[in-house]
């Protein structure tokens, strides 16, 4: 008998859950440096935490939340979420995973906000963020029960390059559309039933910023994830996780705007990208078998769906790596002088986030950081506190093609950018990350021994 897999997966306990995490309008919304902006005057669309939690056995649980926020300013308001829900749990850390899908229409995400931001409202909205988590993330695990996970791969073309060399400035870099270069359009998706054959949630995960909105917008929203997660869950009356990949370089072309339809218009493109590859997943179809020939105009070759053996394997492991910081980052005091001397504007914005940096990484020449590999049945999921270049994914899912790649996952430093653009022309990626040269392919290597080692 002729047996092929079609859709790799796993079987194994699973639990979802969904709840609110938009902010009060008193909380500080400014997350651009051209903005003069404070605070939001109304939402687009709410902001939502997800959650799903994996079992297998007696084994200790995976729980992995997907968040509708931007990004941590400093390592410490990330790792307080995260060690919270650890001990509100009982969970292991390399069990746990924060991701946020980067919006960069939500929430300042810092305990140390400006006085302008109302930094009382931002520290509250925070212990709030924590509290909705835990009870979340609760939830998810007290609804485990027996599922299957079905993983299939396919495209979108949403995201695109942006980095584009200034045609006005050959010695540098803007952050925009480069019209002659091409993206990793790659979208991978999971679909869990359970063994009623509905639909229990579902996971998309793609590479692209979600900078859509930017200055000119004035609303809370999670930019073009809402409107995918809309257009699929209309379609499997079940919760969507969106999983942001490493989109370090991709971002929508059109973009940068202050208009919501366009957000929701790449959304709906993505939504239905997505469901072009989850309506292809069906309980019972993880495998085609060979059933013969059958004489016609033609001699058909017959396959039918089966269910086939899913493996029930599910691990976690939580791998250590230092990398180096730049020699020329600056020091704490060299970085609070120039402050002192540009109170406002763009230049100022900047130099609030290379504090929070410097802060986070200390006054060493290293930093000690860690990434998440999960092993998942036939498939996997890597999880990194970075902003890594698309290249990442592209060569882990050269060893597991079925690959959930997360940036900005328990928490959030800097960009992993290539070494070679480390020698080139002035980036906005290079100069913003407090990693040296070299860090991106030290994490790759680290992440495919990793995967090698335990897939």
């Amino acid at each position: 008998m002729i047996r092929k897999t079609r859709f790799p997966g796993l079987r194994a306990r699973f639990g979802v859950s969904r709840w609110d995490i938009t902010p009060g309008l008193d909380v500080c919304a400014k997350n651009w440096g051209a903005s003069d902006r404070w605070f939001a005057r109304g939402i687009h669309r709410p902001l939502t935490g997800t959650a799903l939690a994996i079992a297998d056995g007696s084994a200790p649980p995976l729980l992995l939340l997907s968040l509708d926020l931007g990004w941590w300013r400093a390592r410490a308001d990330a790792d307080r979420l995260r060690l919270a829900l650890c001990d509100a749990l009982s969970l292991l850390e390399e069990n746990l995973i924060v991701h946020l899908t980067h919006t960069h229409a939500g929430p300042l995400l810092d305990s140390a906000a400006p006085p302008e931001g109302n930094p009382q409202a931002c520290t509250a909205y925070l212990d709030e963020l924590r509290t909705a988590c835990i009870a979340g993330a609760k939830a998810a695990l007290d609804d485990l029960r027996e599922s299957t996970l079905l993983f299939h791969t396919g495209a979108c073309g949403l995201a695109t390059p942006r980095d584009f060399l200034d045609p006005g400035d050959p010695q540098r870099f803007l952050t925009g559309f480069h019209p002659d270069a091409a993206a990793d359009d790659r979208l991978v998706v999971a679909r869990v039933f359970d063994d009623a054959n509905r639909t229990r949630a579902t996971l998309v995960n793609y590479a692209c910023h979600p900078t859509t909105l930017a200055w000119d917008n004035d609303l809370v929203s999670p930019d073009f994830p809402g409107a995918m997660r809309e257009v699929v869950e209309g379609c499997t009356e079940a919760p969507c996780l969106f999983l942001q990949g490493a989109s370090g370089e991709l971002a929508p072309c059109e973009q940068y705007v202050g208009d919501t339809a366009t957000a929701d218009r790449h959304g709906r493109a993505l939504g239905h990208a997505a469901m072009g590859l989850l309506e292809m997943l069906a309980p019972g179809n993880a495998e085609t078998v060979y059933a013969g020939a059958l004489e016609s105009g033609a001699p058909l070759a017959l396959w039918n769906p089966a269910a086939g053996e899913l493996p029930q394997t599910l691990s976690a492991h939580a791998p250590a790596v230092e990398l180096p910081l730049k020699p020329d980052l600056p020091g704490l005091d060299e970085i609070r002088a120039r402050m002192a001397e540009s109170s406002s504007g763009f230049g100022y914005e900047r130099l609030v986030r290379q504090l929070r940096v410097r802060e986070s990484v200390g006054d060493g020449t290293t930093s000690a950081e860690r990434i998440w590999v999960w092993k998942l049945g036939a498939g996997g999921l890597v999880g990194v506190p970075f902003e890594a270049y698309s290249i990442f994914q592209r060569e882990l899912r050269a060893e597991c093609p079925h690959l959930l790649v997360l940036n900005i996952a328990n928490g959030h430093l800097g960009y992993l950018p290539p070494a070679p653009l480390y020698r080139g022309p002035s980036l906005y990626t290079v100069w913003q990350t407090p990693y040296a040269e070299g860090s991106l392919e030290a994490v790759t290597d680290l992440a495919k021994k990793s995967l090698i080692s335990n897939l």
